[in-house]
């Protein structure tokens, strides 16, 4: 079972954390300034749909990094 959120980061963008959305529809967010790259085609789908998806999908990639941080404090 792959999770649904995973944390990445990349030596050649040093300042940068990303957040890995594994499930459809699939993309990396950039929290150093919020871009998102998509993986998937969703342009096919309702627009409404698809905007109040897409919010709800960034509400929980910054859900999942603010409790990922919380947990590693707390072990430190």
């Amino acid at each position: 079972m792959v999770p649904k959120f995973l944390i990445g980061d990349n030596t050649d963008f040093p300042d940068a954390i990303y957040i890995i959305h594994n499930e459809f529809p699939r993309f990396i967010m950039n929290l150093e300034n919020d871009e998102v790259e998509w993986f998937d085609d969703i342009s096919g789908e309702a627009e409404e749909d698809v905007t109040a998806e897409v919010s709800t999908l960034i509400e929980e990639a910054e859900s999942f990094y603010q409790r990922e941080v919380e947990r590693y404090e707390q072990q430190s």
